[in-house]
């Protein structure tokens, strides 16, 4: 099932919240860091692709990813129905990025992998991680199309991935604990994301 499944409706004598500000509400979601993916695809036999900030793993069983994409993109409309690449971007592809977010770079030439067939989406070559899906379900989300897919393959590659918050793309810098850490013997064990945790740094426009 693709069509996107309508919400339902309940009727209360609750009253009805406030619209908030769109310019506050967007500043207090940026203060989440993400990741930066490119959700490439085909139409006939070109290639399309849509900068996405908003994508998670859903599940390993069957394994399957989510992005969030706005109704009013062509991205939105295309995957109901065809295979699709979520591409996460690698700290060095900045116009990558912007490519796809509609601020074209002419003189950009971008990578792609060599299709193993037909029916498999576009990938880039230089991004630090790949999932190849099939459209699995998709679910209303407001302004925006919550696309399910089906994860059919997946690659993880060397490098630093670019991220994104406070509407400025980054970079990751050195790692939070810069000194040596020094560990309680009678307290529990530091839990090993502590000494992988690293600063980001904001990256300037070119």
């Amino acid at each position: 099932m693709n069509a996107v499944e309508d919400r339902q409706v309940h009727q209360s004598n609750e009253p009805r919240l406030a619209v908030p500000d769109p310019r506050a509400l967007r500043r207090c979601f940026g203060r989440f860091q993400t990741g930066v993916t490119a959700v490439t695809y085909h139409v006939c036999d070109e290639i399309r692709g849509a900068t996405v900030n908003s994508f998670t793993s859903v599940s390993m069983d069957p394994p399957l990813v989510l992005v969030s994409l706005a109704r009013s993109t062509q991205a939105c409309a295309a995957l109901e129905d065809v295979p699709f690449a979520i591409n996460v971007l690698r700290s060095d592809q900045l116009d990558v990025a912007f490519q796809f977010a509609g601020r074209a770079r002419p003189r950009l030439s971008v990578k792609w992998d060599v299709a193993a067939s037909d029916e498999d989406p576009p990938t880039l070559t230089d991004a630090v991680a790949v999932f190849r899906c099939r459209p699995w379900r998709r679910y209303d989300g407001g302004d925006h199309v919550l696309q399910i897919g089906e994860i059919t393959g997946f690659e993880h590659r060397a490098g630093d991935p670019l991220a994104f918050g406070d509407g400025r793309f980054l970079s990751t810098g050195l790692p939070v604990l810069d000194g040596p850490l020094i560990f309680s013997l009678d307290g529990p064990p530091s839990p090993g994301w502590v000494g992988a945790a690293q600063r980001f740094h904001a990256m300037p426009e070119h």
